[in-house]
């Protein structure tokens, strides 16, 4: 196995695309669940915000959200092909910024609404974004 690493494989460029296509599968996935099913959604969270200061703006709020994660699943898709092509990691860093405000908007939310078990849940994708981030400055 050593000698698959040794033979030229660049470990920081992998750890750079599996990070970035995981947060692309991830927001991808969450931001279209949202622009197919716009209504269940908004169900949803009306429902879950119904007794929190955030009650009167969720639809506004779900729009937001909904932008932020197709928008950070584009740019990290973009990001593992510019990755393979080029191994430069532009895109991929613009899509994991915008994942990190995702979940720090995201976090805030599951705060408002005292649900500190789905808080706790995005707490490790924000680590993971993190590690992204540094991946795209530093590996």
């Amino acid at each position: 196995m050593s000698d698959f690493f040794a033979s030229g494989l660049d470990v920081r460029l992998l750890l750079r695309l599996l990070v970035t296509a995981f947060l692309a599968v991830l927001f991808l996935q969450s931001g279209l669940d949202k622009v197919f099913d716009w209504k269940g959604n908004l169900r949803y969270f009306r429902d879950h915000f119904k007794a929190s200061p955030l009650a009167r703006v969720v639809p506004l709020m779900t729009a937001v959200i909904t932008l932020t994660e197709v928008g950070a699943g584009v740019l990290c898709a973009v990001g593992v092909a510019v990755l393979l092509v080029t191994g430069r990691p532009d895109w991929a860093l613009a899509g994991i910024v915008v994942a990190a405000v995702n979940l720090l908007m995201l976090f805030f939310g599951q705060r408002m609404a005292k649900d500190y078990v789905g808080a706790e849940v995005l707490a490790n994708y924000f680590t993971l974004t993190l590690i992204g981030l540094y991946l795209m400055q530093h590996a």
